[in-house]
């Protein structure tokens, strides 16, 4: 198989000035992003036709007689209650009336916590956000933690920001809250005083809140408190009365992860009456299940969040958002049906020698390194020998008997499956880790690290091309799907991964004369994407994205000598006139190959921890000498970057 088709390059721009658009200019004339997408690129066509095959799966199992209370019975009874756009919109709002009664029967603080509780079960998030999950020192246990939340904008700085664009977007968004009110029956005058409020109270939680750089901070976002302690920084919360609602009791401690603004929380409650919290929590109930409710609402919220905030031009068909939906509720039951038949045995063997592959060429590299001392390198070693890989699919799959699905409610489906994940984490308190737990679906096109865990995951949806083909010759394994290996592991040792050990414990095992030396090394990399302009005047956050921007670069070099170490000693030739060092780095750009909106491109700069894919590519190129000698590079190309500014670290 070739995998490199000659038609998706621009050969009229050389790959040493813009080694992003060689390798995908004539794709991208070709392809513009469709009217029901934000972005596209190659992760995003492989979704596509992953929800293309699911979409097929689920026809064909709602078309037999299920037994009742089985998974296939959920996956197929979901989806077809999904379909049923005229159910839907019959039922509309009064689905959520139960939820509505309550808030409007607010009449204390205790009331006002019992309810926030409520909202946090059903999946709408107002204030803040509950989470059980490993403890950062100690990795093996689990234990409650908090998070900010709350705001209605993807992030803090939407509120904040004082250019026009921001002011703008405000503005829609202000609109948007009126019109969300005015389908729930407020009058016009009583849905724009309660669209103020709601702003009103957003921005001043947005006030409150991390930035996304702060939120990257393991050591300032891990706070211990007692629970006593936590309430005598909180005396207006009442703990007792949320804590009793989300079902839970008998611990001491938990983490919160931004201290200053559960206590803004707290002196907003002294602030406001508790007529402003019920407005704020209809509109966060309402606007969670939006898409849920019937046409009128799901059109105005995708007017704002899909229009305005991210360019789109229409929404998805329905079968793909009801499938989607079937994903996001029952991922593994669907990913079982998924894996039977399109993720074959083999497919699972011929990666992991891949994995086994890239991960020798990491040890070598860190034995290499002339910047880190013996010390440092043994601990590094023993982290990198104890990550664990999970490939395809979990060894175990979920139990899902307690969740209810029928046919009858939409809404009620996706709330029942929000209570069921809810309860499913919380029953997770005080316990062991379950490291054998996944946290993407089998068919999701995407990999990720886990730092508390020290494993890399590779779902089945993205093995496949052009990331991955049993068929492909070493040169484009390597350069895609090795690329993303090589990229998982380096998260482990990233400015956010290497504070913690090879059990997943965030603990130095650093010198101090190699932490500065790491910490310089990064330094590059940050003034290095602090310099691009990805729109308007907007440039990439060198900060935010670092973490990303050490795993492509680290990543990418790795996996270029695994590929070194697999042509050993075999025949090279030519195949379409490139070399094979040729075919891994375009392979690679492939990879990340997307196009963005330029709403969603702001979006994604303002609060994506990943560098936009021009930046990712042309960035992590220009600074490794095995590129320059793959294309001969040279002074004067645009691509070039001296060699004392070129970054490197892993």
């Amino acid at each position: 198989m070739r995998g490199i088709n000659l038609k998706d390059l621009n050969k009229k721009v050389k790959p040493t000035d813009d080694f992003f658009e060689f390798v995908s200019g004539g794709w991208i004339k070709r392809n513009p992003v469709p009217p029901s997408e934000n972005r596209w690129g190659s992760f995003y066509e492989l979704g596509d036709k992953n929800i293309k095959n699911l979409h097929a799966l689920i026809q064909g199992v709602a078309k037999t007689k299920q037994r009742p209370g089985s998974n296939i019975q959920k996956v197929s009874d979901f989806f077809v209650a999904a379909m049923n756009t005229a159910g839907i919109n019959q039922e509309g709002i009064a689905g959520l009336s139960h939820e509505l009664k309550k808030i409007e029967g607010i009449k204390t603080i205790e009331d006002l916590a019992r309810t926030v509780a409520r909202l946090h079960r059903i999946g709408s998030a107002p204030l803040w956000y509950p989470s059980v999950e490993p403890d950062d020192k100690k990795s093996t246990r689990t234990i409650f933690r908090l998070y900010q939340a709350g705001l209605g904008l993807p992030d803090r700085d939407y509120y904040i920001r004082t250019d026009a664009k921001s002011a703008e977007i405000r503005d829609h968004y202000l609109i948007h809250i009126e019109k969300i009110f005015i389908l729930n029956g407020s009058k016009v005058q009583e849905a724009k005083a309660a669209a103020r409020k709601v702003l009103e109270i957003e921005t001043r939680l947005a006030r409150a809140s991390m930035t996304a750089v702060q939120r990257r901070d393991v050591h300032k976002t891990y706070n211990k408190f007692t629970l006593s302690g936590l309430k005598k920084k909180t005396p207006r919360i009442a703990w007792d009365a949320y804590l009793a609602g989300i079902g839970i009791k008998n611990f001491r401690e938990l983490i919160v992860s931004q201290p200053n603004f559960i206590k803004e929380v707290d002196l907003m409650l002294r602030d406001l009456d508790i007529k402003d919290w019920r407005i704020y929590l209809i509109w966060h109930v309402v606007s969670s299940f939006s898409s849920h409710l019937g046409s009128r609402f799901e059109k105005e919220t995708f007017n704002f969040y899909g229009r305005v905030l991210n360019g789109m031009k229409k929404m998805k068909p329905r079968w793909k958002r009801a499938v989607n939906m079937v994903d996001g509720a029952l991922g593994e039951p669907l990913g079982q049906l998924y894996v039977e038949q399109y993720f074959p045995r083999r497919a699972k063997e011929k990666m992991n020698e891949l994995v086994n592959n890239v991960t020798a060429a990491y040890r070598e590299r860190i034995k290499g390194l002339d910047w880190m001392s013996i010390l440092t390198k043994k601990k590094a070693l023993r982290k990198l020998n104890a990550i664990v890989r999970k490939i395809g699919y979990p060894g175990k799959w979920r139990n899902y008997a307690k969740l209810a699905i029928t046919r009858q409610s939409h809404l009620q489906n996706v709330i029942n499956a929000e209570i069921f994940e809810f309860k499913r984490m919380m029953a997770k308190l005080g316990k062991a880790v379950d490291r054998t737990e996944w946290f993407m679906s089998p068919p999701t096109v995407n990999a990720y690290y886990s730092v508390n865990i020290n494993e890399i995951v590779f779902p089945a949806g993205i093995l496949q091309p052009p990331y991955f083909s049993e068929h492909f010759d070493d040169a484009l394994n390597y350069g895609a799907i090795g690329a993303v290996i090589g990229h998982e592991l380096t998260h482990g040792f990233d400015d956010q991964g290497s504070h913690f050990d090879e059990k997943g414990s965030m603990r130095n095992w650093w010198t101090k004369q190699d932490r500065k030396k790491f910490d310089k090394k990064a330094d590059v990399i940050v003034k290095q994407f602090n310099a691009y302009t990805a729109v308007d005047d907007i440039h990439v956050n060198g900060k935010l994205t670092l973490g990303e921007n050490i795993a492509d670069l680290g990543g990418l070099a790795i996996t270029y000598d695994a590929l070194k170490m697999a042509l050993k000693n075999k025949k090279m030739k030519l195949i379409d006139g490139f070399t094979p060092e040729q075919r891994f780095f375009i392979s690679f750009a492939i990879g990340e190959r997307g196009v963005y909106r330029p709403e969603a491109l702001r979006q994604r700069v303002l609060a994506d921890p990943h560098s936009p894919p021009k930046f990712r590519v042309n960035g992590s190129v220009s600074n490794l000498a095995e590129f320059y000698e793959a294309f001969g590079v040279k002074k004067g190309d645009a691509l070039y970057r001296p060699e004392g500014k070129r970054a490197k670290i892993w």
